[in-house]
C-alpha cells in the first residue's frame, strides 16, 4: 500500500526530506539565473533583467498540469502580499497550444501576475525542465536561491521568499551579477 501511495503523489513523496532542507542555498553556492527574453499575452517582450533587485519567483507550468494548478493559488496570493517587499511572481507556460490555452486558463484562476509563454530552449536555459512545475526563487541579485521540483509545500516557497526578502543582497542592480560566488 505505501508503494501505491508514494508512486500516487510522485514527487510529493519526497516532502518528508524537505524541513531538513535549508530555505535558500547558501550565497557561494548561488549561480546566476540564465536571462531570457520571451513575450507575455499583449506581446511585450520581458526580461528577466526586468526584474533587477527583487525576489523573483520564476515558474515553469502548464494549464494541463495538476500540481502546477495546486501551486498557482499560493503564487497569487504571494504576489499580493509580498509585491510591495520587492517580490514578483513571473509565470513561464510551457503550453503546446500557447494563448490559446493559457489566455482563458489565466483569466479563470485570476492570476495576478505576469504570464509568458515559453518554449524548450527557454526550459533548456535552465537545465532542461523535465517536470512541471518547476521553479525557481531568485534573489535579489539574479541568483538561483532554491530550485523546486514538483509540488512543493507552500511554506518551502513561503520560508524562501522571506528568507530572501529579508536581506538586502550584494547589489540590488545585480540581476544576473556575479559577487560572491
Amino acid at each position: 500500500m505505501a508503494l501505491i501511495v508514494s508512486v500516487g503523489l510522485g514527487t510529493v513523496a519526497c516532502a518528508p526530506q524537505e524541513p531538513a532542507r535549508k530555505a535558500v542555498k547558501d550565497d557561494k553556492d548561488r549561480k546566476p539565473a540564465p536571462e531570457f527574453e520571451l513575450k507575455d499575452a499583449s506581446g511585450k517582450v520581458v526580461r528577466l533583467a526586468d526584474y533587477k533587485g527583487k525576489v523573483v519567483l520564476l515558474d515553469f507550468w502548464a494549464t494541463w498540469c495538476g500540481p502546477c494548478a495546486i501551486e498557482i493559488p499560493w503564487f497569487v496570493e504571494f504576489q499580493r502580499k509580498y509585491k510591495d517587499q520587492g517580490f514578483e511572481v513571473l509565470g513561464i507556460s510551457m503550453d503546446d497550444d500557447g494563448w490559446k490555452a493559457v489566455t482563458p486558463f489565466v483569466a479563470a484562476k485570476k492570476i495576478n501576475y505576469r504570464v509568458v509563454q515559453g518554449s524548450d530552449s527557454t526550459a533548456d536555459l535552465y537545465g532542461g525542465v523535465e517536470a512541471l512545475p518547476t521553479t525557481f526563487v531568485i534573489d535579489r541579485d539574479g541568483r538561483i536561491a532554491s530550485v523546486h521540483i514538483g509540488l512543493s509545500s507552500k511554506k518551502d516557497f513561503e520560508d524562501a521568499i522571506e528568507n530572501l526578502l529579508s536581506h538586502a543582497g550584494s547589489g540590488k542592480d545585480g540581476a544576473g551579477a556575479k559577487p560572491g560566488l
